[in-house]
């Protein structure tokens, strides 16, 4: 690293590296060649489109499909995989890979971007990191040809396969089933239990994160000995999953469920649990929600994944942090207690903060999209939430937007991907800090 960005903090480097895959994967959309049409496309669509890949969303103006040639398509699965496995991380692996000596900042940065605590070991995280991406990657795109090669041809059967694979385990939710009708995501494939169970499965892969993935790679089956911070995503992520199944197929088996038979209904809700937390997929459309249903949905995305992953949102530990925080409080404990072991205050500050920023910026963005659009709340709500926890789901109305709104989600997606906490300490994080105590006072809160 050079002097000059050495003045920079962790956060904002990471924060800087995004910012740029943003702003050249909207100049290689911009042109010509990016469309199918052979056509310049606007700006402001180029650059929506790059951050969604980026940031691993999925919302889109312009569908996949019909508009982008194979270049443009290349394009934005590069950005997808890139944003997935986060910027430092395809920094560091060429740096491995071209043997170049990795230094003690490098290593913090790669420690900032891939959620792991301890500098040891960072490198042999990384290479656990490529290998299980191209592992579950690979092993997904064998699984969906199975599917799309007997119906698509081999060639374009094996590049749909490697295309949603890719987008599924970066929890992207890009596709290419403009070619059954635009913006039809996996409609066509809703009673097909292998397409839907692989796609599941890369989603919960991906958004679990690496750390875990180093657990379960060391460790196997021995979950006593896995980390505290792994056996929250695992519980956590287990009980999310199982409930927002149960609850979705009680509130839509007689709205968006509704013409589906027993079967479909349960394979359809399991799915939809799965891919609300981040993915962005969809088997059934989304217009025909209850409100129940636009609601449950709605939560589970800004939660979305786990910290480390190619998940954003909320992130499951923090919300099972305050979760236990609130039980310590009511049942006035002094320690906020996780399997028999003591969580520190700064951590729980921490998801104090972040939970407040992410519905600081929903109450924000709905306010002002509401503003200048004439649109029912729920609607504005879920798109809005789609976008802060970087999930890609849609009632529809994202390509008839005004250009205002597109900005405000592009604002919500790009801080959902980088995380609440991280945009807030890249903007106001010091090298050096007064050493003051300040007096206590009580106040009267709740």
């Amino acid at each position: 690293m050079k002097a000059s960005a050495s003045k920079l903090t962790y956060t904002q480097i990471i924060a800087l590296f995004f910012v740029a895959v943003i702003a050249i994967g909207t100049l290689l959309l911009c042109l010509p060649i990016a469309s199918k049409s052979r056509e310049w496309t606007p700006l402001l669509d180029s650059a929506f489109t790059a951050t969604s890949a980026t940031c691993v969303t999925g919302l889109i103006v312009r569908d996949t499909f019909t508009h982008w040639s194979l270049f443009g398509q290349l394009v934005i699965l590069s950005m997808i995989q890139i944003g997935g496995l986060g910027v430092m991380t395809i920094i560091m692996t060429f740096s491995v890979f071209a043997k170049k000596k990795i230094s003690l900042y490098e290593r913090k940065l790669l420690m900032q971007s891939a959620g792991t605590m301890r500098s040891s070991g960072v490198i042999r995280l990384l290479k656990q990191i490529i290998k299980v991406t191209l592992i579950c990657e690979g092993a997904g795109a064998i699984l969906l040809a199975t599917r799309f090669c007997p119906e698509l041809g081999l060639a374009k059967g094996l590049y749909y396969s490697v295309f949603h694979a890719v987008s599924a385990f970066c929890n992207a939710g890009f596709d290419l089933m403009g070619r059954y009708g635009e913006f039809s995501s996996l409609t066509p494939f809703y009673s097909d239990i292998t397409v839907n169970m692989t796609v599941c499965a890369l989603i919960i892969c991906g958004g679990i994160g690496f750390i875990v993935w180093q657990d379960i790679v060391t460790h196997g089956l021995k979950i006593k000995k896995y980390s505290l911070h792994s056996k929250i995503v695992l519980t956590t992520s287990a009980a999310l999953i199982l409930s927002g199944w149960l609850v979705f197929f009680i509130t839509e088996r007689n709205a968006s469920l509704s013409t589906l038979t027993t079967g479909e209904k349960i394979l359809a809700a399991f799915f939809q649990s799965v891919t609300s937390r981040t993915a962005g997929f969809n088997t059934v459309p989304l217009n025909h929600l209850s409100g129940a249903g636009v609601v449950l949905m709605s939560v589970l995305m800004m939660i979305g994944g786990s910290p480390g992953s190619t998940a954003g949102g909320i992130k499951t530990t923090t919300v099972a942090v305050m979760l236990f925080e609130l039980i310590a409080v009511a049942k006035g404990d002094k320690d906020t207690v996780v399997f028999k072991r003591r969580l520190e205050d700064d951590t729980v500050k921490r998801s104090g903060a972040i939970i407040s920023a992410y519905l600081a910026a929903v109450i924000i963005a709905l306010i002002a999209i509401s503003s200048v659009e004439n649109l029912p709340l729920s609607d504005v709500l879920f798109e809005v939430a789609s976008a802060v926890g970087t999930v890609g789901l849609t009632v529809g109305i994202t390509p008839t937007l005004s250009s205002f709104s597109h900005i405000i989600l592009m604002l919500l997606m790009f801080a959902g991907r980088i995380g609440g906490l991280t945009i807030i300490v890249a903007f106001a994080e010091r090298r050096d800090h007064a050493k003051l105590t300040r007096p206590k006072e009580q106040i009267l809160i709740g």
